[in-house]
């Protein structure tokens, strides 16, 4: 059984044929889908998708989107993780270097949800991009009690060493079926079997040949394909190693 541990199907890329995305998906063995949330505008639709079994969820300020964010909503966020919705993880949220007009604001919405995270012990999904020793140092001094995952890894074997010892897992997609990213897969190959998750980011990070094209829960296959062939494992060994992780991490409703 796989998970995909990062997979945005709620956005309006999926309105025209989302049964037909599920379908594909659990045709190719994925039977378990992680939708965070990116701005307070769309939870409603991330809580909907909740309803069914087959998902869970994430609640969260996304930085791509700083521009539609307000103070009241990090409020907002607290009190609906103090109402008990079905949130298992809070995110995604993060930093993005690329956004460096936005630098100050993106880190106070961070740090405000590394805080409630911490309040609620629920782990966070990071969005982290150029900003991996940074990230690392902040999450170093919170020592948040449930973790989480660093969203779209791509960083060095000693990047990712350093997550794993704050207790994160990292999430490998799209960037690793790439061949010039060497310094990823020498990360993956680093890896304990007990500190990745697969992901796809749909309808983002598209694989190698896929580029232009709508990612989609799918492809997670693919993904774990590539994954075993770097670490000289079976597939069926890292269907196993990342639904394990993804279960631990986000305690979903999964058989043993």
């Amino acid at each position: 059984m796989l998970v995909d541990a990062h997979c945005h199907l709620d956005f309006s890329d999926f309105d025209a044929d989302r049964e037909a995305v599920f379908a594909r998906a659990k045709r190719e063995g994925v039977q378990h889908f992680v939708v965070p949330g990116t701005m307070r505008s769309r939870w409603k639709n991330v809580l909907a998708l909740g309803q069914r079994d087959e998902v869970s969820i994430g609640l969260g300020l996304h930085p791509y989107f700083i521009q539609a964010h307000q103070e009241e909503d990090v409020d907002a966020l607290e009190k609906m993780l103090d109402n008990n919705t079905e949130a298992i993880a809070i995110g995604e949220c993060g930093i993005d270097a690329r956004l460096s007009n936005t630098w100050e604001q993106q880190w106070q919405f961070f740090n405000a949800q590394l805080r409630l995270a911490k309040a609620h012990k629920l782990p966070v999904i990071i969005h982290c991009v150029q900003v991996n020793d940074q990230v690392a140092k902040r999450l170093r001094q919170l020592k948040l009690p449930a973790g989480g995952m660093i969203h779209a890894f791509s960083g060095s074997p000693e990047q990712a060493q350093a997550f794993i010892d704050l207790g994160f897992v990292l999430g490998l997609g799209g960037a690793a079926t790439y061949p010039r990213a060497k310094r990823l897969q020498r990360a993956i190959q680093s890896l304990p079997d007990d500190a990745f998750v697969l992901e796809t980011d749909s309808p983002d990070m598209p694989l190698c040949g896929q580029q232009g094209e709508r990612n989609e829960p799918a492809n997670v296959a693919t993904v774990c394909r590539h994954v075993a062939a770097l670490r000289e494992q079976s597939d069926d060994a890292i269907v196993n190693a990342s639904t394990k992780a993804a279960t631990r991490l986000f305690t979903l409703p999964l058989d043993s």
